[in-house]
């Protein structure tokens, strides 16, 4: 029977997914270079473009898919720390850091609950199961 928890973790996993899938991609799509770009121009070293860019796109599939759900939530978590400790802090709440505090926190709800409705790594581990066991 279906839980409501496990229900609304399976929207949280699957939307932010979408979302930081979806800015991975853009980043990835226009030319990493841009996202270089923008880190050196705010003093960050622009080659941690390149982690914080594939740990959003790969991240965000993982979790759509749901296959290692808490160890991509707990770097996405990493990753919207740094955006609000490095970029977003100055500008307070409101137009600042709401929308990464946002991501983080729900990210970190998967780090402590993964869910496993509706995810491939409950499948696998189905599979897995029913294959070891004596007929």
């Amino acid at each position: 029977m279906l839980k409501k928890p496990e229900l609304g973790i399976f929207i949280i996993r699957l939307v932010l997914g979408i979302i930081f899938a979806a800015h991975g991609f853009k980043k990835v799509q226009g030319g990493i270079q841009g996202s270089v770009d923008s880190f050196e121009n705010i003093g960050i070293y622009g080659w941690l473009a390149y982690p914080v860019v594939y740990i959003e796109l790969i991240g965000g599939i993982l979790l759509i898919l749901g296959i290692g759900t808490r160890i991509a939530a707990a770097l996405l978590v990493g990753v919207m720390m740094g955006a609000i400790f490095l970029v977003k802090l100055k500008y307070g709440l409101l137009g600042g850091f709401e929308y990464p505090l946002a991501l983080a926190a729900m990210s970190l709800l998967l780090v402590f609950n993964p869910g496993q409705l509706l995810s491939l790594e409950k499948l696998l581990h189905k599979r897995k199961n029913s294959q070891q066991q004596p007929a």
